[in-house]
């Protein structure tokens, strides 16, 4: 991913954020190289060529480019466990990515650390009043850890610059306003925003991201995001969030099949570039 210089707000009309349209196909172009990344993944872990355990995080593009995707180089991202998107978003190379998800080098953190990291980052920050944030990702399971109740007690106490991001899923059968209600994380009270978004939405986490993220970046402290899927059962909806951002673009008319082959077959080279390193292979 090229290095961001300068932080990207989109303008505010009448309480609504305004996403241009050449952030949209922004959007679009990193959820489409994301869900390419975790195919090549699970492609090599078929064939036997991957010793890692993958990044199985397909169908979560639209909660990491929305929010990854306009943080600066100097903020810090932190998450789960296999989950590297974000970091390839922010600008992690290939050949850093893949070393890692295959166990090569850079073992993979706890998420008590990773969460101790970025409540760190977060507090040097402010105490630098330096705008920069941290953001931690996690799933629904992670939260369940005593580390992350500690870290939003810290944040919320100290104002501290920093976005939690939970991905969950809840039952479909839910009607609409149990579903609002039953989203929110049952975590002690919190004294800053909760915010609960679709996680299928790019266009609408990505709003919600740069409300939150410029909240942080003016010193008012944190913000805790969650982003939903639904489920029947056991099994997720087939609700796929590159298909969703396809069609919205179709819909405004942004979108032609010429721009996805052109952007496939590009960063398709760049996967074939950085795949056959030594240490990713057995």
């Amino acid at each position: 991913m090229k290095t961001k210089s300068k932080e990207h707000t989109p303008a505010v009309q009448n309480g609504i954020s305004l996403v241009s349209n050449r952030k949209l196909l922004a959007l679009y172009s990193t959820m489409l190289k994301c869900r390419m990344i975790e195919e090549r993944i699970r492609i090599l872990i078929e064939q036997s060529r991957f010793t890692g355990n993958g990044c199985a995080v397909a169908g979560q593009e639209a909660t990491a480019a929305g929010v990854a995707i306009d943080l600066l180089p100097e903020d810090t991202v932190s998450a789960f466990p296999g989950d590297l998107i974000p970091l390839f978003i922010k600008g992690l190379p290939l050949v850093k990515l893949f070393a890692r998800a295959s166990g090569a080098s850079h073992p993979s953190l706890t998420i008590d650390a990773q969460i101790m990291i970025a409540t760190s980052a977060a507090i040097a920050n402010k105490n630098s009043k330096n705008k920069r944030i941290a953001v931690i990702f996690c799933s629904r399971e992670c939260t369940s850890h005593s580390s992350w109740q500690e870290a939003l007690n810290s944040a919320g106490v100290h104002a501290l610059p920093v976005i939690f991001i939970s991905q969950s899923s809840l039952p479909s059968s839910l009607d609409r306003q149990t579903k609002a209600n039953r989203g929110r994380l049952k975590t002690k009270a919190c004294s800053f925003p909760i915010l609960t978004v679709d996680g299928n939405d790019a266009v609408a986490v990505y709003r919600v991201a740069c409300e939150a993220i410029a909240h942080a970046r003016m010193g008012d402290g944190p913000t805790l995001i969650e982003c939903l899927r639904w489920k029947a059962g056991d099994t997720l909806l087939d609700d796929d969030p590159l298909l969703n951002m396809e069609k919205y673009l179709v819909g405004k008319g942004l979108f032609k099949e010429e721009f996805k082959r052109k952007i496939a077959a590009g960063f398709s080279r760049e996967l074939d570039a950085a795949v056959p390193a030594r240490n990713l292979l057995k």
